[in-house]
This record gives C-alpha cells, sequence and structure tokens, in this order.
C-alpha cells in the first residue's frame, strides 16, 4: 500500500475485512433467526472497527456519488407496510465526518459531493442493528450512482482500499438475487435463482470479476435475478476492494422468500 495514497490525519490499524451482505427483508432488524445470528457472531468475531463505511442498495444519486458527513445520522425507514415496532427502530450512532473526507479525497475518478441530509437507510441499521446492536462505531454512507456502468463501481471501490489500513469496516449491502415481482412467502427457491446465486458463487470463488461485471450477457437469467441492479452493484464495490491475499468466506448461504439471495461473503 502506498503510504501517500493515506491521510496521516487518520489512526492506522491492522487491515479491516470487507463483506458482501445480503439483507433481505427489513424485518431481520428485529427477528431471530439463522441470518441475525450470523451477523452477532461476525460483530463478535470481526476486528473491532475505528468506523464503518455501508455502501448500500437503498441510497442511489445521479450525476456523481455522494458521502454523508453529518456528526449524527438520522435513521431511516424506508419502507412501507410493516410492523410498528420496525418503525421504532432507532440506530443512534455517530457520524464519521473525517473518514468521510478522506473517502471523498481517495476518489478520484469521480466527484464525490458532501451529503447532510440523508443518514443511515435499512440497507445499512437492519444489519448493524445485530451485529454491533450498541451502535458505538461511528457509520457513514456512500451513495451508488445509478447511471453508471458496473465499471465505476468496481473502479471506486479499487480506490478505497486504503480506507482497510484505516481501521474501517467497508460493507456492500444489497442481495445477490432480488426479485420482489415474484416473492413468496414460504416458498421453495425458483431454480432460476438458484441458477444465478451458484454462478455469482462459482465466479467469486475464481476471481472472474469481468464475468461477474459483464451481467447483460447471461440474458434472461440476469433480468430474473435482478430486474433493477440497485441490490446487485454493492457488490462490485467489494470486489473492487479485494486484494490478491485476500481469503473469501461465504455465509447465510440460502434463498428466502423464493427470490432473494441472502449469500453473504467476507473477504479477509
Amino acid at each position: 500500500m502506498d503510504p501517500k495514497n493515506i491521510s496521516n490525519d487518520l489512526k492506522s490499524s491492522e487491515r479491516m475485512p470487507i463483506m458482501f451482505i445480503g439483507h433481505g427483508n427489513p424485518m431481520n432488524a428485529i427477528e431471530d433467526n439463522r441470518y441475525t445470528k450470523k451477523w452477532r457472531e461476525m460483530g463478535k468475531q470481526l476486528p473491532r472497527p475505528q468506523a464503518i463505511l455501508s455502501i448500500s442498495a437503498h441510497w442511489l444519486s445521479r450525476n456523481g456519488a455522494k458521502v454523508t458527513m453529518m456528526d449524527k445520522p438520522k435513521t431511516i425507514h424506508d419502507f412501507r407496510g410493516f410492523p410498528q415496532e420496525l418503525f421504532e427502530q432507532d440506530y443512534p450512532a455517530a457520524g464519521a465526518p473525517e473518514y468521510a473526507k478522506e473517502t471523498q479525497r481517495l476518489i478520484t475518478s469521480t466527484g464525490v459531493a458532501e451529503d447532510f441530509g440523508w443518514g443511515l437507510d435499512h440497507g445499512t441499521w437492519s444489519v448493524l442493528v445485530p451485529m454491533y446492536p450498541l451502535a458505538d462505531i461511528p457509520v457513514y454512507q456512500l451513495s451508488i450512482d445509478y447511471g453508471k456502468p458496473p465499471e465505476y463501481h468496481y473502479e471506486i471501490g479499487q480506490q478505497l482500499r486504503a480506507l482497510r489500513e484505516k481501521g474501517v469496516l467497508i460493507i456492500g449491502s444489497g442481495n445477490l438475487v432480488h426479485n420482489l415481482g415474484v416473492m413468496q412467502f414460504h416458498a421453495e427457491p425458483y431454480d432460476w435463482a438458484v441458477e444465478f446465486d451458484k454462478k455469482m458463487e462459482e465466479w467469486m470463488r475464481s476471481g472472474d470479476h469481468r464475468s461477474i461485471m459483464n451481467l447483460d450477457s447471461m440474458g434472461e437469467l440476469a433480468r430474473l435475478a435482478h430486474p433493477t441492479r440497485d441490490h446487485f452493484y454493492p457488490l462490485l464495490y467489494v470486489l473492487g476492494l479485494q486484494e490478491p491475499k485476500d481469503k473469501l468466506e461465504f455465509f447465510n448461504e440460502g434463498i428466502d422468500l423464493g427470490s432473494v439471495s441472502m449469500r453473504s461473503a467476507l473477504l479477509k
């Protein structure tokens, strides 16, 4: 790592892991299930971060990326039709303006605007509630410029690698398969959902990032797995962050609601 790429203002640390988390149903924030059990385990087992950067499927921007700069990000309840208990959830973590400024500095391929109006969406806090229930680690978010091609997101991930040396746990929060239009409670997984999930696993294990980014080459299979790309793009940031010495571990494998892959990945 070139030390010139890292600000001297931030405390150095052991190299932090990176994660892609399939966050799935917002109810995971308040339920006790096999997914949340694993998230709790991860929070206890991982090195303690100095800050957490979340790149969530639920913060999309246009004409450039944004990074949250506020000291106290609000908890955003960006969903409808769920129990009142979920809307009452609050995740009062501090923000991380110094880390946000470093993130802004490291991204040279595009402009990154400062944001003071967003907060923490459920792609972020629904995972962090089980992982770090005390909300005692600063958290900030980087938006996804939805109009840009896969290579754009991958390149930003590459530019953020230096943050791993400064104690930042970077999480891409989405789903490897995400088609809410055909989801069914207590349903068996669709064959195409299983096929797409397995193909992603195969390419991730082999390090074939080019095939993953070339999603359109999968035709109808890709259109079924991702009618929109919002839950797919967070994966590309994590793949861009990956370094040759990283070891890949999968967890929470499985298809929920018939059409939502919960497969998650830890690289360390």
